[in-house]
């Protein structure tokens, strides 16, 4: 009998993301023969938080029909789940993975959502298993707090699940595969395996399996317009080992952890990997002819540390193609030159987001362990401003130790460097990095529903919750004001 693996997708974002890691899994899972389906929790009104509402007040995003082109579902979410349970009978439930999309959809979270549904389910006999960002900074502590799980799997997963699911029903066989954890109730101990290879040839997992999300994920807002788009990786790794990044969790785990005094990797060149530029040529052409996508947001955590001989080879092939798509990429403000820019243009590369923080270079520096003077990141805003590609600054408030006037002067940077979009999220506690001990104090032990977009979870910070709130809220207009009568602005939220 085929068996089967459920995935489930606990997004709370209530607007379309395809995260990788069920595109990665579901395609290796279905080249091998088994059956998957996806249970999407995206478009519950019971489940959303509707973060497109508070990105859009907030003027993060342009007011677009987003909403007005989505359907919702108004049945229960739990209900709907135990449904699919009852009518499926999957062997395997699976949730939160590893992927280049680590950063800032709440991808952290995930775990603890799914978990929150899983362990309310009646009928299930299968097993489940997770892996994802906590699971690979500490399985055991992970275990711990979430304890409705029969097997963790750190670092990257695609390959691990396959054996479970080839494995399965020999619970015995599964417990002998490397990358998996759990919890031997016989002997009341937690057993950590041998840790598992890292993936060093993409294409073996590729093409990747987007066909498995309904059609209404793919939409997205844009620069004003609903488009159709997915999230999408060329590559794997980064070579910056910033403090604060989840990045540096995955590093460790496959035991990349020297670096420089200039916060990068030593030995960067076998933990950054790619596909080949004929393989994902050929996938952003299938996704565009089969599903019409138009927009690949590549979740690649560096996009111009990826080999560069491989994006030339691949800027020929999308440049002769005469596709109807574009791409927006993340990548750091010291990889801008008039050179890649020319490589950015041919890649058809619409967008560029680069993460700021905040303004102050001594405080990246001696905090954050990120190097990039301020000159940098000005004179990259103009390039990419005179090549008509479009710019967000990614934004961070509510670090350890940061000041009202740290955000300040970050809003003061904003409006000198002009870009498109101004990002801004609260700080999140990750453990496993090493900013998260500077923060003991600025957050609960197990905070939950953290989400850096849409709640903080800061306390006992020397600046106050309502406060961090007021800018966070207030970011974009004080820059669109010039930071015009901000304590009136404050007077009438009733800070200080």
């Amino acid at each position: 009998m085929q068996k089967k693996i459920l995935l489930l997708n606990p997004n709370k974002w209530g607007r379309g993301i395809t995260p990788i890691w069920i595109a990665s899994h579901s395609s290796i899972l279905k080249k091998n023969g088994f059956d998957v389906k996806l249970f999407d929790c995206t478009f519950y009104k019971d489940w959303s938080d509707f973060e497109i509402k508070i990105n859009t007040e907030n003027n993060q995003f342009q007011e677009t029909d987003y909403l007005e082109n989505i359907t919702y579902n108004k049945s229960s979410v739990l209900i709907d789940l135990e449904k699919t349970v009852k009518e499926y009978k999957p062997d395997i439930i699976f949730w939160s993975a590893l992927s280049s999309h680590i950063h800032g959809e709440g991808e952290y979270i995930n775990i603890e959502y799914g978990h929150q549904l899983v362990s309310k389910l009646k009928e299930f006999n299968g097993i489940k298993v997770c892996g994802g960002i906590q699971v690979t900074a500490n399985s055991e502590k992970t275990f711990n707090k979430l304890n409705n799980i029969d097997y963790l799997i750190g670092g990257e997963s695609e390959l691990v699940l396959n054996e479970i699911t080839k494995s399965y029903p020999d619970i015995e066989k599964i417990k002998e595969i490397n990358g998996v954890n759990f919890y031997e109730y016989k002997t009341k101990k937690f057993i950590k395996n041998k840790k598992q290879k890292i993936i060093d040839n993409l294409d073996i997992i590729t093409p990747y399996d987007y066909s498995i999300f309904d059609k209404q994920v793919f939409l997205r807002p844009y620069n004003g317009k609903v488009i159709k788009a997915i999230d999408y990786e060329i590559s794997r790794g980064c070579v910056y080992t910033c403090s604060y990044c989840v990045e540096t969790i995955i590093q460790r785990y496959y035991d990349f952890k020297d670096y420089n005094k200039n916060g990068t990797l030593k030995n960067f060149k076998s933990y950054l990997r790619n596909k080949s530029a004929k393989k994902i040529f050929a996938e952003i052409k299938n996704l565009n002819k089969n599903l019409g996508i138009k927009l690949f947001r590549c979740q690649d955590t560096n996009f111009l540390t990826i080999n560069r001989s491989m994006l030339n080879e691949l800027a020929e092939y999308i440049l002769s193609s005469n596709l109807d798509i574009k791409l927006y990429i993340e990548t750091r403000a010291e990889g801008i030159n008039e050179t890649t820019i020319e490589l950015l243009k041919k890649l058809k590369v619409d967008g560029i987001g680069m993460g700021l923080e905040l303004s102050d270079q001594n405080f990246r520096e001696k905090n954050l362990n990120r190097y990039v003077n301020q000159e940098k990141i000005e004179t990259a805003f103009k390039l990419l401003k005179n090549a008509n590609i479009k710019r967000t600054a990614y934004n961070i408030i509510g670090l350890p130790n940061q000041s009202e006037e740290s955000i300040i002067e970050t809003i003061k940077f904003n409006i000198k460097i002009n870009p498109d979009v101004s990002s801004v999220a609260f700080y999140s506690k990750y453990d496993g990095t090493d900013l998260t001990k500077q923060a003991k104090e600025n957050f609960e032990e197990f905070p939950t529903g953290m989400d850096a977009q849409i709640r903080s979870k800061i306390i006992n910070h020397r600046i106050s919750s309502d406060l961090l709130n007021f800018y966070k809220k207030n970011f974009n207009k004080l820059i669109k004001n010039n930071l015009l009568n901000i304590e009136m602005l404050k007077k009438s939220c009733n800070v200080s």
